[in-house]
């Protein structure tokens, strides 16, 4: 065996690589632009990703040229675009990215998307400074700077095989399947996981994509949309979108000077960008649920030290600072769980049929909640004032609960594996189906 070693060496090392160009290809254009739009307008697979950058580059036009022409209605109409780009990638590149990595690395790669997220952030974070373009005379070019990211996906992405899941699944092409395996693995050894592809495609031969609202309606299904619904909410509820969307106001309640904030709004989002490599680091090894039931442990806990500091701030000078570094302490904490493995769910819980409309599904929800909560912080504020957080706090307290007793771990296991275990869970009572024959998995990206 000692060997056989050193031959292995290079195959893991081009395997790393390929796969390593992969994720960052996708994750520019994709959750890097989401990342970097809510950055800094407050907006928020491989064709479908490559198609998605048109209404990147003419939002970019529209912003570049809308202080020229003095219409604000080139700003609105660029702000719908980048929210449709941002809708579809978010939807697409952690699909794409889950289908195409193997079971051991699964959870790490799909982990990339809070990354690259958070990247985003960051970078819409800095170059929003007074100092770089965040000044009244170079805001067009701060808001068209999102071109930059879909040109590197546009030449990038067309470097890549499509998903080999895609490929045989959908399509029924065994050849170009086999092929976008050994590229994307850097080893022709690979017929272990083309037969395990092959046992999916063949328990579901001729069954159809679900549609969303079929979710809701599949008693087979049942723990599976109730988990995506209730983590969904609880992700986008707990709090850490409406400390970005009104950072300046928190910052500012907690004692920073105005002047200051934009740089402690920059930490923000280097604090979650800690978080998210910490969290792709460990995934595979604590499992999912450590992560998530954690995080939102962490969540509550330092979310109320930062409640009791507001209430304090004003007999106490030094409780301002404790304020503040709550506020990271809130952020690392969300990056590590609920952040990053939240964006999993709809690809692991899900069978390769029903898949596509969970994100859909998903992807309603999550911007349906982010609408709420930037619609109702304000109000939250001026009511409750330093107990502003109480209910984000309920929220955290409510997804470490549902994960500790309803979700079931993934890590490690294949999508028949995680199919067979749901299947059980929904059905208790029975013994394995005989009329079930594995994951409904034809036609798996129709949107």
């Amino acid at each position: 065996m000692e060997e056989d070693e050193p031959p292995l060496q290079p195959r893991t090392q081009i395997q790393g690589r390929v796969l390593f160009l992969t994720i960052c290809a996708a994750g520019i254009g994709g959750t890097f632009q989401f990342g970097y739009n809510l950055s800094i307008i407050n907006a928020p697979t491989l064709k479908s990703l490559l198609v998605n950058n048109v209404f990147v580059v003419a939002a970019a036009v529209l912003f570049g040229f809308s202080c020229r022409a003095g219409s604000f209605e080139m700003i609105m109409l660029g702000r719908l675009l980048m929210g449709m780009s941002a809708g579809v990638s978010m939807n697409i590149q952690p699909m794409y990215l889950g289908e195409s990595a193997p079971k051991e690395l699964r959870g790490a790669v799909a982990m990339t998307s809070a990354i690259f997220t958070a990247l985003g952030i960051v970078m819409g974070q800095v170059v929003g400074l007074r100092e770089l373009l965040g000044g009244p005379q170079a805001w067009p070019l701060l808001l068209a700077s999102c071109l930059v990211p879909g040109v590197l996906q546009l030449a990038s992405l067309p470097l890549l095989p499509e998903s080999p899941r895609y490929v045989l699944i959908d399509r029924g092409d065994r050849a170009t399947c086999l092929a976008a395996l050994q590229r994307l693995r850097g080893t022709t050894e690979v017929m272990v996981e083309l037969a395990e592809l092959e046992e999916e495609r063949a328990a579901c031969q001729g069954r159809r994509a679900r549609r969303p609202w079929e979710l809701f309606k599949d008693s087979a299904l049942r723990r599976q949309v109730i988990s995506l619904v209730v983590l969904g909410s609880a992700m986008e509820l707990c709090g850490n979108d409406a400390i970005y969307a009104y950072a300046s106001s928190v910052f500012h309640e907690a004692g920073i000077p105005q002047d200051k904030v934009q740089y402690a709004i920059v930490g923000t989002g280097c604090c979650e960008l800690l978080a998210a490599f910490i969290s792709c680091l460990v995934i595979e090894r604590v499992g999912r649920r450590v992560l998530l039931i954690g995080g939102y442990c962490l969540m509550t806990w330092w979310g109320s030290v930062f409640t009791v500091a507001l209430c304090l701030q004003s007999s106490f000078p030094w409780m301002s600072y404790l304020a503040v570094s709550c506020i990271f302490a809130f952020i690392l904490s969300f990056g590590i769980g609920p952040a990053g493995v939240t964006g999993i769910l709809a690809t692991e819980l899900f069978d390769q049929m029903a898949r596509p409309a969970a994100y859909m599904v998903c992807g309603t929800l999550m911007w349906t909640m982010l609408f709420l909560v930037g619609l109702g912080f304000p109000f939250l504020m001026e009511g409750l004032s330093h107990f502003l957080y109480v209910p984000f706090l309920g929220v955290c307290v409510c997804g470490a609960i549902y994960t500790g007793f309803f979700l079931p771990e993934t890590k490690g296991k294949t999508f028949l594996e995680i199919s067979e275990e749901l299947h059980r869970l929904n059905f208790p009572g029975q013994s394995q189906d005989p009329m079930w024959k594995g994951p409904e998995v034809i036609q798996s990206t129709e949107l």
